[in-house]
């Protein structure tokens, strides 16, 4: 579904990507793990058109995604969370899901102002929509409070309703669990499972849980400076003396 080959980025002197390449199947969970600056977030922020790379190709099924501007990749089916959670505080969570719906409503300021008939129909039904996904996590009771006011867990449950608005078909999540409780990540891990089986998603998801990773990926690419060290199965990666030495550094350090 998603094919990165080749991809290298450099900000100011800096690389910050050094020939990553990795495809991931429909369906699909692959992590990318790796240490602080490993370039995990540049991934994303390329295949959402974010970060032009110096060289390197991006495909989702088959289109050529750096030809592209961000908001037609996400019509094409490809939406995300952020590191840093990203909601609209001050607006409902409610409307915050609308949104993420944007992409799929047809009518213009200007049919909207001429109140039409076919415009009604439309907002009632992203409205619909909205509350159903909100249902799904758990948030129908908090639809009408300011997104600034629930606390992390439920913002970051927010922000990834918001995503699924869009309808996806590729879901990239940017350390989801970051600032969650373990009981809290245990939970997310169950959504995220329960998303991938009932609506078909592939996700690529970053994240430095090890026990999120290990718990729910069918594969693991690990980055370290700006390169691909490892990709496999979890106990694969486990295992693997090159990805240990990332984490832990080697007997010399």
């Amino acid at each position: 579904m998603l094919s990165v080959d080749d991809l290298s980025i450099t900000f100011g002197g800096l690389t910050a990507l050094r020939g990553f390449t990795v495809d991931v199947a429909e369906r699909e969970i692959l992590a990318l793990i790796g240490p602080n600056g490993a370039g995990k977030s540049t991934v994303f922020n390329i295949v959402t058109g974010l970060y032009r790379p110096s060289s390197g190709r991006v495909t989702f099924r088959g289109r050529d995604l750096l030809a592209l501007p961000p908001h037609a990749i996400a019509r094409c089916g490809i939406a995300r969370t952020f590191q840093n959670t990203e909601v609209f505080r001050r607006l409902t969570v409610l409307d915050n899901v609308l949104i993420g719906r944007h992409t799929h409503l047809s009518a213009g300021a200007l049919r909207g102002a001429l109140g039409l008939p076919t415009v009604a129909r439309e907002e009632a039904a992203a409205r619909d929509a909205a509350r159903a996904l909100l249902a799904r996590l758990g948030l129908e009771d908090a639809a009408g409070l300011e997104a600034g006011s629930l606390p992390l867990g439920l913002q970051k449950r927010l922000e990834l309703a918001r995503a699924l608005a869009a309808e996806p078909r590729l879901l990239l999540l940017d350390e989801p669990a970051g600032g969650l409780n373990p009981t809290e990540t245990q939970a997310l891990m169950e959504v995220i499972v329960r998303l991938r089986d009932a609506h078909g998603l592939t996700i690529v998801l970053v994240e430095h849980d090890m026990e999120l990773v290990m718990g729910i990926s069918d594969r693991i690419a690990v980055l370290n400076d700006g390169r691909k060290i490892a990709d496999g199965k979890p106990r694969e990666i486990a295992a693997a003396p090159v990805v240990i030495e990332a984490y832990l550094g080697g007997e010399d350090d």
